[in-house]
């Protein structure tokens, strides 16, 4: 199901007509002028899924615990993150490991938000390695020390 989208001046003009839309789509994108735009749900929608993502992540976390389960999950991982096909083997593990655990912790604190930074410092190490001249750029050691004084 996809969000219904309208502006945040709508519903300001127009909650009642505006909000009975939110009814039978479930979530809004409140479109801003010149800010980020905002996601409104119902309270019923909200909790489910948070109840499903928990769900995902308590499996997903209990399927690693087992090695046909963390042979699966390095199975998938590079379908469900194309990038990682640039990571070396020993990086993919690393990355499938920092993943679970950010999941469990995720689904305890209810925030996501270290789970999105981490897949993204990990896609940022696959452009790396995708990429040979700044490979080498960045892992060769030119003899120089690049301190706080070269930032001035």
């Amino acid at each position: 199901m996809t969000a219904v989208e309208t502006s945040l001046s709508e519903l300001l003009n127009r909650p009642k007509a505006t909000l009975a839309t939110l009814r039978g789509a479930g979530r809004m994108v409140l479109r801003r002028q010149g800010a980020e735009d905002l996601m409104l749900t119902t309270a019923a929608r909200a909790e489910q899924d948070h109840e499903v993502m928990g769900v995902i992540s308590r499996m997903f976390v209990e399927m690693t615990r087992t090695p046909a389960g963390r042979n699966l999950v390095l199975d998938v991982l590079p379908t469900a993150f194309p990038w990682a096909r640039y990571l070396p083997a020993h990086e993919v593990r690393e990355f499938s490991g920092e993943l679970v655990g950010a999941l469990g912790a995720a689904t305890e604190l209810d925030n996501t938000a270290a789970v999105a930074r981490l897949i993204t410092e990990w896609r940022h190490t696959a452009e790396v390695h995708a990429d040979p001249e700044l490979y080498a750029a960045l892992t060769t050691d030119s003899g120089e020390d690049f301190g706080s004084d070269a930032l001035v």
